[in-house]
């Protein structure tokens, strides 16, 4: 990567800010329990002039500073860990057994911190900006957990940004997308109860294995028969779950799928799919169908007006040599997208690297790249200047 970019404030503390992400990945602490962090993180914030809150959220974060009257803007950064085992073999791997920074969250909160720490000391802007340090990502829901505390009630914000680092794409290369960008994701349990009985009479039962594999098949044909052939829909059985001898048929089989879909009209349509076809091959089968249907992320949309004004910042800043231009949506999901629900806003990528540092996210081997950092931090701070100008 190119240093050029990088604003020399940024550069003189990059070190510093360098050798404190790698402090934060050496003690990760899964969602709602970043104790540690979050405290590290208010100390760091107090330290440099912010007005401090915490336990939003439980074991959220959130600094403000204030320059002036103008509007105000949020920036956000995630803090927790995932439980996996890390095998990187770094000097800074996790120190915690079975818990490591394997999505970059380390790094999040490092860039965002270099970048109040610069923003603290040359206050070059006119309103207000709110720091939001979120738990709980990693499918806990810490977002909403914010938003009921008040989040964007009492720290308002004229519209909110976030980044994710991504691997496979250049070193501090930023990508942006408007509309749509990441899917929703709802997980659905379903429990069918038929009648139990020995494997060598199988007529004098309703096998509830059998009635599971013809849904499995059934469930392939909601994408390619119900839902657009241009819109993005899956629809994963990642479990199923019964008997426990050869010879016997069970009572009950349940089995978890994990739907995913990149516009609120598709989601729905998927939801009244699922719960129609497999009523239908249950009752067909002469078995019940309990289906526990839990709608978890909603589609992550960008902010078509907020998503041209980041792209703008960076376009001025780096050109267009260092910009991702073939950025597409992802079918992970992410819960920023219950705070873009509320608030205008846009969702971001970094490239992580390629080759080496080019390992997948939620992976054993995979560490933030510290080039990201100095550039990603540079970036928040040109954001800040030009949203409050």
């Amino acid at each position: 990567m190119n240093a050029g970019p990088v604003l020399p404030g940024i550069a003189a503390i990059q070190d510093e800010m360098i050798a404190l992400r790698h402090s934060i990945h050496a003690h990760p602490e899964l969602g709602f329990e970043e104790f540690a962090t979050s405290e590290r993180v208010a100390q760091c914030l107090t330290q440099w002039g912010f007005e401090v809150s915490t336990g939003v959220g439980r074991t959220g974060v959130v600094a403000t500073l204030k320059n002036g009257e103008g509007r105000s803007v949020g920036l956000r950064a995630d803090m927790d860990a995932l439980p996996i085992q890390e095998t990187t073999g770094l000097p800074y791997a996790s120190r915690i057994d079975g818990v490591m920074h394997a999505c970059g969250h380390d790094g999040h909160t490092a860039t965002l911190l270099a970048a109040a720490r610069y923003l603290a000391q040359t206050r070059a802007f006119n309103g207000t900006l709110h720091l939001i340090f979120q738990p709980a990502e990693e499918g806990l829901g810490g977002a909403r957990k914010m938003l009921e505390d008040g989040l964007l009630e009492r720290f308002p914000c004229d519209a909110v940004f976030a980044m994710h680092n991504v691997p496979g794409y250049p070193v501090g290369h930023l990508g942006f997308y408007s509309g749509p960008f990441m899917a929703s994701a709802d997980t659905v349990t379903i429990k069918i109860i038929g009648h139990g009985g020995h494997g060598a009479v199988p007529h004098k039962a309703i096998d509830p294995v059998v009635v599971c594999a013809s849904i499995v098949i059934a469930l392939q044909s909601i994408v390619s028969r119900n839902v657009n052939p241009q819109d993005m829909a899956i629809i994963t059985v990642g479990s199923i779950h019964a008997g426990s001898a050869s010879n016997v048929i069970p009572v009950f089989a349940e089995m978890s799928l994990s739907v995913r879909a990149l516009t609120p009209e598709v989601r729905r349509l998927l939801e009244l799919r699922i719960t129609e076809l497999v009523e239908g091959q249950a009752a067909s089968f002469g078995a019940q169908a309990h289906i526990d249907y839990q709608h978890c992320h909603p589609v992550l949309i960008n902010d078509p007006e907020q998503t041209a004004f980041a792209r703008q910042v960076a376009q001025d800043w780096l050109g267009e040599g260092q910009m991702i231009d073939d950025l597409r949506p992802f079918t992970a999901s992410e819960d920023f997208a219950f705070i873009l629900e509320k608030c205008p806003g846009s969702y971001l990528v970094i490239g992580n690297g390629q080759g080496d540092n080019g390992c997948l996210l939620h992976n054993p081997g995979y560490d933030f790249n510290d080039a990201c950092l100095p550039i990603g931090a540079s970036y928040w701070v040109k954001l800040v200047e030009g949203f409050l100008r």
